[in-house]
């Protein structure tokens, strides 16, 4: 026996496996219940008592080399089947790009605009109390905005509201900073208001300040010419009207000739030529002065514009609600929008 598990020995050795058929021939002729060793081990039981422990050492050796090269080889079988030639010359294929949001992209171009001459980010609380968003600003305890139907205030607490605007920052850098200041204030804000196409109780602003000695109307005119040209072209004029505010005086509202039609006339900006997108004005004194700013020593001025407004211009959307639904048609026409 010891001559015939020497000869299978060396056919194992020599037996080439190319291919699934060729490793199944294999284990039907060494390995199956009827194969080589399985016979081997059927004769090993007339095997004279004093050679069995060489012959039985031999056999076991023999199975173990015939299941080694049985398993080795299908799992290189395996491998090589699951593989898929590929030419990697080819170009790789594209990665689906996501999209950002718009009022994410118009935030990042208002702040990049700005950065240019020299403004640099401040966030503040969401929740905030009545001396940030009202007292602060210089708005009098009779103004509607403290009122229920204007603002969200927290139950059980009514000096303590949902920030009706950004501007609650300005109060909390102007506490925290010494002139000069220069600075701006995105965000989210709230207003308890009916959602429609033109409105939302949930909407962004960035604000502006700049504070410092000799301040004038006149910064403040060139500090807007700059980025309404930034973000809608060198061709782009503005005009001031005058309003008000109860934290600026003197106070303007800002438009900029329709994106539109170019300043001609359309029924976007009501044949007016010119669309609002922001307020503006000099800081109020009493405001300054609120936060322990002499005003006799420093001017400043202050803006302040809805990002759903600008992307609205920009992307030319006509529909506020949609920058809340999550509309997935709706955000894929910004993909890849840096």
């Amino acid at each position: 026996m010891l001559d015939f598990i020497e000869k299978y020995q060396s056919e194992i050795d020599a037996y080439v496996i190319a291919n699934s058929e060729e490793l199944e021939n294999f284990r039907l002729k060494f390995l199956s219940k009827k194969g080589v060793i399985s016979t081997l081990f059927q004769q090993f039981k007339e095997i004279s008592p004093e050679k069995k422990k060489e012959t039985g050492l031999r056999l076991n050796r023999l199975k173990e080399s015939a299941n080694h090269k049985y398993e080795n080889q299908k799992g290189i079988l395996s491998s090589s089947e699951n593989f898929i030639a590929r030419d990697l010359t080819l170009p790789a294929e594209p990665i689906p790009l996501g999209a950002r949001h718009p009022v994410s992209l118009i935030r990042k171009e208002i702040v990049t605009a700005f950065s240019k001459i020299g403004f640099t980010v401040a966030e503040g609380p969401e929740i905030e109390d009545d001396w940030h968003v009202f007292t602060g600003l210089n708005f009098p305890v009779e103004h509607p905005a403290r009122d229920m139907q204007d603002t969200f205030f927290i139950e059980k607490n009514p000096d303590i509201v949902l920030r009706t605007h950004t501007s609650s920052v300005q109060v909390r850098v102007m506490e925290t900073l010494s002139p000069p200041i220069r600075k701006i204030f995105p965000g989210r804000v709230f207003r308890n208001e009916a959602i429609s196409a033109r409105a939302h109780c949930i909407f962004h602003q960035i604000e502006g300040l700049y504070i410092d000695r000799n301040v004038s109307f006149a910064d403040l005119k060139q500090t807007l010419m700059f980025f309404a040209r930034e973000m809608f072209g060198e061709k782009t004029q503005i005009r001031l009207r005058p309003s008000f505010f109860p934290f600026t005086e003197p106070s303007a509202e800002m438009d900029v000739s329709c994106t539109i039609c170019g300043g001609s006339g359309c029924n976007v900006c009501k044949y007016t030529g010119y669309l609002e997108i922001l307020g503006c004005g000099m800081v109020d004194p009493n405001v300054l002065e609120a936060s322990s700013i002499d005003s006799k020593e420093y001017t400043g001025f202050a803006f302040g514009m809805g990002l759903e407004r600008i992307a609205m211009l920009k992307y030319q959307v006509n529909d506020l609600r949609l920058y809340f639904e999550n509309d997935i048609r709706f955000l894929k026409q910004f993909t890849s929008a840096y």
